[in-house]
């Protein structure tokens, strides 16, 4: 599906909330080209995935626009972001995910996810 044509909601059987995060990549198409690959379905580790679903993230996405990437982090009402990212932060193979993916961020070398990634403040919706 392009975006054009809308990404469609996964429905969660309990109340959620979302978190919104955004981080910059270093302005160079290939090393783009590279992250975007190693977060596709086939390339992404296994244990990072398991890790996220681990500390209580039900579903996660995240969109790209030149260097610039957007996170959608979705999770029970009752989830607490620092104690989870501080969690997901010791977790097998984090620190070492961390590490890889940093060569295509614009961070502090060996910052945590919670460090790279900023979270958003919401400054508009249709106020019901």
């Amino acid at each position: 599906m392009s975006s054009n044509q809308g990404y469609i909601v996964k429905e969660h059987p309990i109340p959620t909330k979302r978190y919104y995060q955004t981080l910059s990549l270093k302005d160079n198409a290939t090393l783009i080209a590279e992250y975007r690959k190693v977060h596709s379905q086939s390339e992404a580790w296994p244990e990072i995935r398991k890790g996220i679903r681990s500390v209580g993230i039900i579903e996660m996405e995240m969109y790209i626009l030149g260097s610039q990437v957007f996170m959608i982090v979705e999770t029970p009402i009752d989830f607490d972001w620092e104690t989870a990212m501080n969690k997901l932060s010791h977790l097998p193979r984090q620190e070492e995910w961390e590490e890889y993916v940093s060569k295509f961020q614009k961070c502090v070398p060996g910052s945590t996810s919670a460090e790279k990634w900023k979270l958003m403040e919401r400054m508009f919706y249709l106020y019901d």
